[in-house]
């Protein structure tokens, strides 16, 4: 046993806990628990605990069922919303198979995966998210979301709901120890954004996954609920999970190149050629369902075009220059993402397509300096700017063509995320939307 489990169990006994919740992620996305006793916690750190992985979506097949938890001691926090005697607490658990390897179906293996590739190339890989979300009533309106105020981009609302919710949010994410940079009100009624300060890219995967949960928990103790639905109302901006991304040797910064065009680096500049070049294959991954798309194409300046800028906040990838003369800021900053993806995997796809840029020498394009969205179709194509799947169903089709893809999830991830997509369309297609009612019913 290490000082890291020594340190868990000695905290469980003097803090009173009684109960320690294992928690994982499905292939989703979806937070997943299981509460050990105590008792059981030392047995679980040698052997792991055993359960059915087939009942968990894209985990096993029902002949293979049997599978282990381990606990990450170094993920241990108590929970703060489930008061303080007796305490709950929990950790992030890892996958494994009955032998003691890793299951391919674990999405923190995954990305550890793509982190060890990155390490083996010297690199270190970092992220920063700004994840916004809608705070509605509980009661809806005729079955639509009702927000909890009208107010807008930074607007201070005094004794706002979403100014008492983000204090008391941030309280909670901080006494679990995430840090928080920033929080204000965003462009859309009830819609907010809290900025983590970044951390390695596993760390910030499992920090995003226990924000999602605290601010379910914050927004149920104050009668409200919170959702990361991509676009939850038409006319109004969707909830993106715009993502800073940096790869450090050592301590020096990998991206940052003095006296170069915004200061990034050939490294740089060949991660985000590579970003670029397999963001259609991976779309599916950073935007997974059938409602990511209306974020995307729904015009807010959600990015629906693969090309990349210094200011464009209208381009996929955008170079910010907050600090120009502080070389561990050169960063860079992707902008399709939403927080209803699986942060393992999405991270694991992004690392994956910027080493292949370094590796493959890709060549960054030009720069798009203008508005892309006030190009028309054609401009665009003489700027050899693509656009971004326009679909779910388009993102999959591009995404079984992709051995990129296949490469970096792994087989198993792979196969169950495009069946479950496949599905997930059919049952969308097969839908007869109030549009349609409204539209057509009476004219046809």
């Amino acid at each position: 046993m290490n000082r890291q489990q020594e340190f868990v169990l000695r905290t469980i006994e003097e803090r009173d806990i009684r109960f320690v919740r294992l928690w994982f992620t499905d292939v989703l996305g979806t937070l997943k628990s299981v509460a050990v006793a105590p008792a059981e916690l030392e047995g679980a750190f040698a052997e792991g605990i055993g359960f059915d992985g087939s009942s968990i979506d894209g985990l096993a097949r029902v002949y293979e069922a049997d599978m282990l938890l381990r606990p990450d001691a170094s993920t241990f926090q108590v929970l703060p919303w489930r008061g303080e005697n007796p305490g709950t607490a929990r950790m992030f658990a890892d996958i494994l198979l009955p032998d003691g390897t890793p299951s391919l179906a674990d999405p923190r293996d995954v990305l550890r995966r793509s982190l060890t590739k990155a390490a083996d190339l010297g690199f270190t890989f970092y992220t920063h998210p700004e994840i916004e979300f809608y705070l509605f009533e509980q009661d809806l309106d005729h079955g639509r979301p009702v927000p909890v105020d009208s107010a807008g981009f930074f607007d201070h609302v005094p004794h706002g709901t979403g100014h008492h919710f983000r204090r008391a949010a941030i309280t909670m994410l901080e006494n679990m120890g995430i840090s928080v940079e920033f929080s204000h009100h965003e462009g859309g009624p009830g819609q907010n954004e809290i900025d983590l300060r970044y951390a390695d890219a596993l760390s910030m995967a499992d920090n995003i996954q226990t924000f999602k949960a605290v601010i379910k928990e914050v927004a149920l103790e104050q009668g409200i609920f919170a959702s990361f639905m991509p676009k939850p109302m038409a006319g109004q901006p969707g909830s993106g999970m715009h993502t800073h991304l940096s790869l450090f040797e050592g301590d020096t910064n990998a991206f940052h190149e003095p006296g170069s065009p915004y200061q990034l680096s050939r490294t740089g500049r060949q991660f985000v050629a590579g970003l670029l070049h397999h963001a259609p294959e991976f779309t599916a991954i950073t935007n997974q369902f059938v409602n990511s798309y209306k974020r995307i194409w729904g015009g807010s300046e959600a990015p629906a075009h693969i090309c990349w800028g210094h200011n464009n906040r209208s381009a996929m990838i955008r170079i910010p220059m907050y600090k120009p003369d502080k070389g561990q800021s050169t960063r860079i900053e992707v902008r399709t993402l939403d927080a209803a993806c699986n942060p393992y995997l999405a991270y694991a796809v992004m690392l994956g397509a910027g080493l292949k840029g370094i590796e493959q020498g890709m060549e960054l394009p030009p720069e798009a300096e203008d508005d892309v969205w006030t190009l028309t179709e054609r401009e665009r194509r003489a700027m050899g700017i693509r656009p971004l799947p326009a679909s779910l169903d388009e993102a999959i089709r591009t995404m079984e063509e992709s051995d990129f893809v296949a490469e970096v999830l792994g087989e198993h991830v792979f196969d169950f995320v495009l069946r479950n997509k496949h599905n997930e369309w059919a049952a969308y297609r097969d839908q007869v939307t109030e549009f349609e009612i409204k539209q057509d019913l009476r004219r046809l």
